[in-house]
């Protein structure tokens, strides 16, 4: 990525080899030329980088967090659905017992 400092010193030297020729249109073109074709790229500055990174990172980290909660509550969800099976199928087999021993008394 291009910093400031890389195009005030393009500039400079373009400045210094044109500085004492006839060729000022040349360097106003370049300057013209050099200005469309940053804007075009689309560049952000340092600064613009900066805090979006500090947004990113903010961003992973709740992201890591949400992800841990999201662990817990399918672990609590598992033990729960696992103990309603086990109750489930504990009540089932009680009954059929309590079948079994009416049908034993008649």
């Amino acid at each position: 990525m291009l910093n400031k400092n890389v195009i005030d010193e393009i500039n400079a030297k373009v400045s210094e080899v044109l500085h004492n020729s006839p060729a000022k249109d040349i360097e106003k073109n370049i300057r013209m030329l050099l200005s469309g074709a940053f804007t075009r790229l689309d560049l952000v500055t340092r600064d613009e980088f900066d805090v979006q990174q500090e947004v990113l990172q903010r961003t992973r980290e709740k992201l890591m967090v949400l992800e841990g909660k999201v662990s817990e509550l399918e672990t609590l969800l598992k033990k729960s659905t696992h103990l309603s099976a086990d109750h489930h199928a504990s009540s089932h087999a009680a009954e059929a017992k309590q079948d079994n021993e009416d049908m034993h008394d008649k």
